[in-house]
């Protein structure tokens, strides 16, 4: 077989057929993987909103609802409903004043507006210090308190909330998006 020229015409055939199967490799992929990956998000926030709202028996996910912000933002909130009575909403919460930036977690707030529990969904913080709030010792001292009362804030900043050592940065980040939950929450009509 006879060695083929090296042409850009050649050059130019070649890549494309490259990005070609390239490309079709990667939607083949993307569309076996879509489906479990949704499944396992999904999942993933059901499970935290079991573990910060009293039981339920509706689905939370199927009547969820956005509230806005007023910060030109919305967050999901999630009803509790058992046997009829709504017994809890789960904030989807954020912030992006992390040590590391951005991090989500869910909040819990029973109907009377105090916190049922908190779970951590998603951050970057350092290993060791930042990582410390999705630990029960941390998250334990915003049970049962209502932001509505009290603004959530570190001892340094004149609050009650004992911060993670040497991650104060992300003390007060996670208290911002528990304080940001229940102030969409409010604005929206706590029930």
């Amino acid at each position: 077989m006879a060695k083929s020229e090296s042409t850009l015409k050649n050059m130019i055939l070649a890549l494309t057929l490259i990005a070609m199967v390239s490309a079709a490799g990667l939607g083949f992929v993307y569309e076996l993987t879509k489906e479990p990956i949704a499944l396992s998000i999904l999942n993933k926030k059901l499970n935290a909103i079991r573990e910060v709202v009293p039981e339920f028996t509706n689905n939370p996910d199927d009547e969820k609802f956005r509230l806005a912000t007023g910060d030109g933002d919305s967050l999901e909130v999630y009803p509790a409903i058992n046997n009829g009575e709504i017994v809890g909403y789960a904030v989807s919460s954020y912030t992006n004043n992390g040590f590391s930036g951005y991090f989500s977690l869910m909040a819990g707030f029973r109907p009377d507006g105090s916190i049922n529990g908190i779970s951590v969904l998603e951050h970057k913080e350092t290993p060791g210090l930042g990582t410390k709030m999705d630990e029960p010792a941390f998250k334990e001292q915003f049970s049962g308190r209502n932001p509505g009362e009290s603004m959530l804030k570190v001892r340094n900043d004149g609050g009650d909330i004992d911060a993670i050592t040497a991650a104060t940065i992300s003390s007060r980040a996670f208290c911002e998006a528990v304080q940001r939950a229940y102030n969409t929450l409010e604005k929206g009509g706590l029930q």
